[in-house]
């Protein structure tokens, strides 16, 4: 009887994220050729939590004109910035059996665009990509350049944004398949990013495994070695490679779809809250993350339900304090 019972949650779940695509899961991510009202943002894309690319949404930021590294070298270059360095380009990553964190330098930015631009040389690959806000705290003399937030999502959304980070790197560096709690507006102001994205409604066919956590540490001869935290708990994470899928290994991802897109110098991508995302670069990619988190639940459930304790609660599987560097109502992305 028991048995007959779990056998028939499996099969109602297997069947679920094919129900939850035809209510509300676009075959591709749609673009708006202009912002949204507050209304029809929130009604259209936050309440069913359906990502979408809006062009023409930052012509008015001087940044878009801007923004460049020889900008930057003028401006900011003597400045000191945190930066995630690791061997392979992907930060907070699974390796063997350890989930892996990058090691951080702060260095000046002037150095990391010399790295960007061949000027100079170092171990790994470089990535300006910290949490917390690090535009207002690490780069405020480029504030000028931007909005403080996107008018339309904030009212929207209710609140202002919890963060606004700034991210610039090498073209190797990789954000592993991970979730945030919180609703992102990626904002790409040169280059451009690639998005591997999946619903709530795929984390049947997603793995998570815990993994002790675990840092990079540089050593002086450029090498790196992998350092366990101490006296910290097992880190659930997703150990699959969306890009090269071991299905011998986890056969039940062959049942997601992934959905894929680009954002461009110009555009803006809303990412709600719990969508699975992997995301790469382009050479140089200059991007900024607006991220709210709201407080209580999402206004209206997605059709997956509360998968991963909905935007204001805390994450059920990933633990906050191994976030995504893309990650947040709104993330800037700059």
């Amino acid at each position: 009887m028991a048995e007959a019972a779990l056998d028939a949650v499996r099969r109602e779940l297997r069947e679920f994220p094919a129900a939850a695509r035809e209510l509300s899961v676009p075959l591709a991510v749609p673009y708006l050729d202009k912002p949204p009202t507050p209304l029809h943002f929130y009604r259209d894309w936050v309440c069913p939590s359906r990502p979408c690319i809006i062009r023409n949404a930052l012509q008015h930021w001087p940044a878009l004109q801007k923004w460049s590294l020889p900008y930057f070298r003028a401006t900011v270059g003597s400045t000191e910035v945190s930066v995630a360095v690791t061997p392979d380009g992907y930060a907070d990553a699974v390796r063997g059996d350890r989930f892996v964190m990058p090691a951080e330098r702060r260095v000046p930015l002037s150095f990391v665009l010399d790295v960007l631009e061949g000027r100079a040389q170092h171990p790994g690959v470089l990535y300006v990509q910290k949490q917390c806000s690090n535009l207002p705290t690490e780069l405020p003399q480029l504030l000028p350049d931007l909005e403080s937030h996107v008018p339309w999502a904030s009212e929207a959304l209710g609140k202002m944004p919890d963060a606004v980070n700034f991210w610039l790197g090498e073209a190797a560096a990789v954000t592993s398949l991970h979730k945030d709690p919180y609703e992102n507006l990626y904002c790409v102001v040169s280059g451009e990013k690639h998005f591997l994205l999946h619903p709530p409604s795929d984390r049947p066919f997603i793995p998570y495994e815990l993994y002790t956590p675990a840092t990079y540490q540089l050593t002086e001869e450029g090498t790196f070695k992998v350092v366990d935290e101490e006296a910290t708990e097992k880190v659930p994470w997703i150990p699959l490679d969306p890009l090269a899928p071991d299905l011998a290994r986890y056969p039940s991802y062959s049942q997601a779809q992934a959905l894929r897109c680009t954002v461009r110098a110009g555009e803006m991508l809303y990412l709600p809250a719990l969508w699975f995302h992997h995301v790469q670069q382009s050479q140089g990619c200059i991007a900024g993350k607006e991220l709210p988190r709201l407080p209580g639940d999402r206004p209206c459930q997605d059709p997956a339900g509360p998968l991963g304790g909905g935007l204001g609660g805390s994450r059920s599987e990933e633990r906050p304090s191994y976030s995504d560097p893309h990650s947040s109502h709104s993330e800037f992305l700059v």
